[in-house]
């Protein structure tokens, strides 16, 4: 396994994005950073580069994973070819997944843990 490679875009990659768009998108990744680990914005910006990244199709023997997900996330936000306000309804429809999905009521018992644990920041 590479050692800066996991399963899913990781939190801790978030700092690495923040100078790689315009203002908006640094307001986006400054906000996103103040919030704990299980804050529904950290999970919604994980979502919107999960699927950016296509995280879901990456396994451990390529180039992607070779790179380290930190690497991989800056090559997406710098490859995408949309602007900013684009980026930012990414985020916004990703939020709106997450709010919904939480609304339901149903969440799995890991992931009830995971919400309610105090957790640190991104990329600190």
């Amino acid at each position: 396994m590479y050692p800066d490679s996991e399963i899913l875009f990781p939190p801790r990659c978030i700092s690495h994005l923040r100078d790689l768009r315009g203002p908006k998108w640094q307001n986006l990744v400054e906000s996103v950073m103040k919030r704990p680990l299980n804050h529904e914005e950290v999970l919604a910006f994980g979502l919107m580069m999960i699927k950016l990244g296509s995280c879901l199709t990456c396994d451990l023997d390529s180039y992607r994973a070779s790179l380290g997900c930190c690497t991989c996330a800056r090559r997406s936000i710098s490859g995408f070819k949309g602007d900013d306000e684009e980026l930012l309804g990414r985020y916004e429809r990703a939020l709106n997944d997450v709010q919904s999905y939480l609304s339901k009521g149903k969440i799995p018992q890991p992931m009830t843990l995971l919400l309610q644990e105090k957790t640190k920041t991104p990329g600190r």
